[in-house]
C-alpha cells in the first residue's frame, strides 16, 4: 500500500468518528517526515461552531505539537475538498502539499467552485493531488446523508 492510501485511510477513520457523532463525515490528518502529527474530524455540530472543520482542527493540533504556526514540510490528507476558509488556513499555515479524497461541487475551493491555490497569487503555494481513495471518501458522505434523510423522515 502506498503512503498516500495509508494516510488517507487514517483520514477516513477520522471521518467515521465524525459520522458516529452525526457530524458531516470529514476527516483530516497532517503528516511530517512520514509520521502523523495530528488528526481531526468535523465538530461543527458538537461544538456549535462553524470554524470547527477537520482541517482547521488538524492545523491547530499540529501547530501545538510543533510549537509553530508555520507547518513547513507538512502534508495534509483530507477526505473532502476544502472550503475557502480551510484552503486559506492551509496557505497561511504553509502546508506543503494537500491530498484530497472526494471533490466538493458545492463549496470546494481547490478547483470545484474556484481554486484558491491557483487562481490567486499568495506568498505560499500549496501543492495538490486529488482523487486519493475517491470512491471511499465519496461513499461515506453519500451514506451519511442518505441515513440522515431516513432519520429525518422517521421523526416526522
Amino acid at each position: 500500500m502506498e503512503d498516500k492510501e495509508k494516510f488517507m485511510k487514517e483520514a477516513l477513520k477520522e471521518a467515521k468518528k465524525a459520522y458516529n457523532k452525526l457530524e458531516v463525515p470529514i476527516g483530516a490528518v497532517i503528516v511530517k517526515d512520514g509520521k502523523i502529527i495530528s488528526r481531526a474530524h468535523n465538530l461543527k455540530e458538537t461544538k456549535k461552531d462553524t470554524t470547527k472543520h477537520a482541517e482547521i482542527l488538524a492545523i491547530e493540533k499540529a501547530s501545538k505539537k510543533l510549537q509553530a504556526w508555520r507547518l513547513l514540510d507538512c502534508e495534509m490528507y483530507v477526505t473532502l475538498e476544502p472550503c475557502s476558509m480551510c484552503a486559506g488556513a492551509m496557505i497561511n499555515a504553509r502546508i506543503k502539499k494537500l491530498y484530497i479524497g472526494a471533490l466538493d461541487e458545492k463549496t470546494g475551493a481547490v478547483g470545484s467552485v474556484f481554486n484558491l491555490f491557483e487562481d490567486y497569487k499568495f506568498n505560499h503555494d500549496v501543492e495538490v493531488e486529488k482523487g486519493i481513495m475517491k470512491e471511499e471518501c465519496e461513499n461515506i458522505l453519500k451514506d451519511f446523508f442518505k441515513n440522515l434523510r431516513k432519520m429525518k423522515k422517521n421523526t416526522k
